[in-house]
């Protein structure tokens, strides 16, 4: 079946189609449309003649990652919701932690919840801390208060009530209930979509689902539709959905549950690195993804990608943890770093260069697009500072505008003295401390040391600011894997399909009821066997990985430990325990020793091997020798320096380039300054090496 990964970001869409016939993938890039990101993606697979020539009995499939959720989040652009909860709680989305994430601010503004007080709703039911009922739930209040929020005009309802997490029977009943009563509202349990203890986070993420379900629901059908398939059933042409943890499941389960695909795209990007790096068996990477919005970062340590159970969105203060909205779901650790190609540079309050948050986007875009956009962006100092050509971009498909970017350059730098080179040599500085300071942090706090990791550098920018971020960073060598450009929409080609579900049993490892825990375990492995069969996987190519979340009884936060299954089939508390010593001491280099531990939450991957195992690019040979030379500033340098170009597909295996060097492709420009020097591998991807750097540490 021919597989095409499709990654809609920001600016830009990008796919990546695998042919089994040829077992090559054929790589494209398009500008995204915001008004109908679906348009994009139909236009991008007829460029690679996926549509419509296809013929009807043709078999092939789309695994699809979108910035959908996570921008509906950010701009308020969801459903009007409301909220269902236990009597005495409808505050709680206000409350949250009573926590302050700038001490010092005294203006401190907290995310408004997406359920405003007046479409919140409560009503009188309790569960007890040990599961069983303190009081039935009152399905005549029940009633009343879903009549309430459809008479308001609500089109979704969270349902989460206290304690639930322990006992789900009453959160199962009242959506029971809801749906039954009111079709035409879509209702999200608490229990369907975070199932853990901690009342405010399961709120927060189930109102943040239920916000956003109808739009994601919408959108998918609508996408299914075109591809001539369906997203309950998808037949010959299935669409699939990247999930935030890098894993991939159906559109059905991602039209349920779409607040775990927020961070799809950028998840796929990670699933590329690892990919790479446990191909290539580099102990340490660090992959670094810039596209046209943001660049962010994540580590890979023995080919996987770090995995967290919750992130925020819609920060209040972008790099402020704890300004956004918790979401209790897995995915793949990423830290933004900074800012994309399409972030804008302004002069602040105080006279300094700032790039960023706000970006052009697709539309209007970098001023030099000529497409309306009159703001200076990252893009436009990188064409004026001669990284870019202007008639190469996309292949040629698209032409800059060198004089527009001049003009907008010149217009940040007015008000500061400068002109407008002064302007684009302090963005492209600015962009590359602020991502390598936030890089430097993320590594500190992991215990990680950045020199020890190999940089694996993609993403539209990515390659272009990777030999500056390299030489803060000290480390010694990076890699440009092929089709760099659009990394992330060949992630979803080799990532699993895979799902994760998570259930709190909370108990001390030495008082463990084995038994319950066996049936729990089951429960979560029957639903994530049914779904990888509902998406084409026999039952003999799933695999399944037991976790535990734990901690010492009275910490408040919990590490997450690998459970073997000889753990789970002996009930061996003592072997329990001392995995989490192992894993305690590996993170925080020292265990309490005779302190009580206790298991939170139970945790089951189900997943299957990659549908495309390995990634060869349909490539042809040309432009042997450089293209030419032309000025291109580097600050080691001081200046411009007259720089060789070449065409990456005319690079030869072996063949090694010194720096300084520009090296082209249609999706990305590798730029390569004075002290580095470049080599093409047997697998096509290019390693740059920085000789004038401080060894890296021991691996």
């Amino acid at each position: 079946m021919r597989l095409a990964g499709v990654d809609v970001g920001g600016t830009f869409t990008d796919l990546a189609l695998w042919d089994p016939a040829t077992e090559t993938v054929a790589v494209h890039k398009i500008l995204t449309t915001p008004d109908d990101p679906a348009r994009a993606i139909l236009d991008g697979l007829a460029d690679l003649g996926l549509l419509p020539a296809a013929s009807g009995t043709q078999e092939w499939g789309v695994v699809h990652g979108t910035t959908l959720v996570a921008n509906a989040l950010i701009e308020r652009t969801g459903a009007p919701t409301g909220l269902i909860t236990t009597e005495g709680y409808r505050d709680v989305l206000e409350i949250a932690n009573e926590l302050r994430y700038d001490t010092f601010d005294l203006t401190l503004e907290r995310p408004a919840p997406l359920v405003p007080r007046a479409l919140r709703r409560t009503v009188r039911e309790r569960i007890g801390a040990d599961g069983g009922e303190v009081q039935p739930l009152d399905e005549e209040g029940l009633r009343a208060a879903g009549r309430a929020l459809a008479e308001a005009g609500t089109q979704a309802v969270a349902v989460g009530f206290f304690n639930a997490y322990r006992n789900p029977a009453h959160e199962r009943r009242a959506a029971d209930i809801l749906r039954r009563e009111y079709p035409g509202l879509a209702v999200c349990a608490a229990c369907d979509i975070a199932p853990e203890i901690r009342g405010y986070e399961r709120l927060s993420t189930a109102v943040a689902n239920a916000y956003v379900q109808p739009l994601a629901s919408r959108y998918l059908d609508r996408l299914a539709g075109a591809l001539g398939a369906s997203a309950a059933s998808p037949g010959r042409r299935p669409l699939f959905v990247m999930l935030s943890d890098g894993g991939m499941t159906t559109a059905r389960d991602a039209a349920e549950r779409p607040v775990a695909i927020a961070e799809s795209g950028p998840a796929a990007g990670a699933m590329m690195a690892a990919h790479l790096a446990a191909e290539a068996g580099w102990p340490r990477a660090m992959a670094f993804d810039m596209g046209g919005t943001t660049a962010k970062i994540s580590l890979i340590h023995d080919g996987a990608p770090q995995r967290v159970h919750e992130m925020e969105a819609a920060r209040v203060h972008r790099f402020k943890k704890g300004s956004g909205l918790p979401l209790r779901i897995p995915v793949v650790q990423l830290i933004e770093i900074g800012a994309g190609g399409g972030s804008i540079a302004s002069a602040d309050a105080l006279g300094l260069l700032k790039v960023g948050p706000s970006s052009a986007g697709a539309v209007p875009g970098p001023a030099c697009y000529g497409a309306g956009g009159r703001a200076a962006t990252v893009t436009d100092a990188d064409l004026y500072l001669g990284y870019l050509d202007p008639g190469r971009f996309l292949g040629g498909r698209m032409r800059l505008d060198r004089a527009r970017a001049e003009y907008a350059l010149a217009a940040v730098g007015r008000p500061l003295g400068l002109g407008p080179a002064a302007v684009a040599g302090g963005i492209h500085a600015v962009v590359n401390n602020n991502m390598a300071t936030a890089a430097r942090v993320h590594a500190a706090e992991h215990g990680q040391d950045p020199r020890a990791y190999r940089l694996i550098a993609f993403g539209g920018a990515g390659p272009v600011h990777a030999y500056g971020l390299a030489r803060l960073l000290h480390i010694t060598e990076v890699i440009f894997p092929q089709a760099a450009g659009v990394a992330s929409a060949a992630g979803m080609l080799v990532a699993p399909r895979s799902v994760e579900y998570t259930r709190s049993l909370v108990a001390r490892v030495d008082r463990l009821d084995w038994a319950a825990v066996r049936s729990l375990l089951g429960a979560l492995e029957r639903r994530g066997c049914a779904l990888l069969r509902e998406a084409g996987v026999p039952d003999g190519d799933v695999t399944i990985e037991v976790a535990a979340d734990m901690r010492y009884v009275g910490q408040g936060y919990e590490v997450t430990v690998p459970v073997p299954p000889t753990i789970v089939e002996r009930a061996d508390s003592t072997l329990f325990a001392a995995a989490f010593e192992a894993e305690y001491r590996r993170r925080f280099d020292r265990s309490v020793p005779g302190a009580p531990a206790e298991a939170i939450s139970w945790r089951l991957r189900a997943r299957s091997s990659p549908a495309v195992p390995d990634l060869r690019f349909a490539t042809a040979e040309r432009d042997r020798g450089p293209r030419g030379t032309r000025p291109v500033y580097f600050e080691e340098a001081r200046g411009l320096v007259d720089t060789p170009v070449w065409a990456r597909r005319g690079l030869r295996p072996g063949e090694t380039i010194p720096g300084p060097a520009i090296v082209e492709e249609p999706e990305s420009t590798i730029v390569c300054g004075p002290s580095g020097r470049l080599r093409l591998d047997g697998r096509g991807h290019v390693t740059m090496t920085l000789a004038d750097r401080a060894p890296a540490a021991p691996a």
